[in-house]
């Protein structure tokens, strides 16, 4: 393959694997699917309790599609919803003890999985795609603020 088309065989791969990764995920927990995963390492990664718009920009997800999984967890007792003191139209989002709980019994699960998925890398590997990805996302955020 020539270079422009590695370039679309990795746009169109991207799409596919997203997918593969998304039923292999919903598959690893009957309990919590994917997106509801992420949603969840996405408030995690906040000192505070983010608002939904917060967690939404950071994983990518809509506002809607965001709004949708969290009510989903809140009702499964994963995630409390609350208004904002400062903005009652903004909704912060609060992670259980329960979800802690629940995530902290998934470790060990979650680290077989990765090696398992990522078996064959190299640490040089790794770094390559991360540095790829990494690369990618920026990218894409250019290409989205410059429309």
């Amino acid at each position: 393959m020539n270079e422009l088309e590695q370039k679309a065989y990795i746009f169109a791969k991207v799409f596919t694997l997203s997918n593969w990764l998304q039923v292999l995920g919903d598959k690893f927990d009957k309990n919590i699917t994917t997106k509801q995963w992420l949603f969840f390492l996405g408030v995690s990664t906040f000192a505070q309790p983010p608002t939904l718009s917060e967690v939404a920009n950071l994983i990518g997800y809509s506002r809607q599609n965001a709004k949708r999984i969290a009510a989903v967890l809140h009702e499964a007792g994963f995630v409390i919803l609350s208004k904002d003191q400062n903005d009652a139209r903004a909704l912060r989002i609060e992670l259980t003890p329960k979800s802690i709980e629940y995530f902290k019994k998934r470790d060990k699960r979650e680290i077989e999985f990765l090696e398992k998925l990522f078996a064959g890398f190299d640490a040089e590997l790794v770094n390559s795609v991360c540095q790829g990805l990494i690369k990618l996302e920026q990218n894409i955020k250019t290409m989205n603020l410059a429309q």
